[in-house]
């Protein structure tokens, strides 16, 4: 068995989940969130507590056993807590300001960087160096985050970019003068 897959999902009070076949539907206080679960896993909810089962211990369906069990966790996380990643920028003249729903970076280009996020997603700009990506989806806030930093990912020589807070930049030493 797998050591996650095994695992049940323990669905804590005000979370209602239903299941319809292969759909699943979490609802919470922050939301609600849906998925289908891949062919040959099933689900099953007894006490407040789900549990993923596999029907063989075929390779691919092992591998899909404790993705499974991750999916639906992350799902009843996300709707009772929410996720959040939080962005730094670092460098003279890099900054974030709020424009409407969205953000506005300045990131040393000759144009100011607009970003808007896609519905389930909010970015809160705490000080014009940080900002906070928050969303239900965890996927979703990674994937935002992860666009986001693409746009001027940190410079291994000077460190100058956008990173995740806490992210160790490995720099590297520049040209040696005579």
């Amino acid at each position: 068995m797998s050591r996650i897959g095994r695992l049940p999902v323990t669905v804590p009070k005000g979370v209602d989940v239903t299941i319809n076949g292969r759909q699943v539907t979490v609802k919470g206080p922050k939301g609600e969130l849906s998925m289908v679960l891949a062919e040959p896993i099933e689900i099953a909810q007894n006490d407040g507590v789900l549990t993923v089962t596999r029907p063989s211990d075929d390779g691919p369906v092992r591998a899909l056993h404790g993705l499974s069990r991750s999916l639906v966790a992350n799902m009843v996380t996300g709707v009772t807590e929410g996720y959040r990643k939080t962005l730094e920028i670092v460098g003279v003249g890099y900054r974030v300001q709020a424009k409407g729903n969205g953000v506005e970076f300045s990131l040393g280009y000759s144009h100011p960087v607009p970003v808007t996020p896609p519905d389930g997603v909010t970015l809160r700009v705490e000080t014009p160096t940080r900002l906070v990506v928050e969303g239900i989806d965890k996927q979703q806030v990674g994937e935002v985050a992860a666009n986001i930093r693409k746009l001027r990912k940190p410079d291994p020589y000077k460190g100058k970019g956008v990173r995740y807070a806490g992210e160790q930049v490995r720099r590297k030493v520049g040209k040696a003068g005579k």
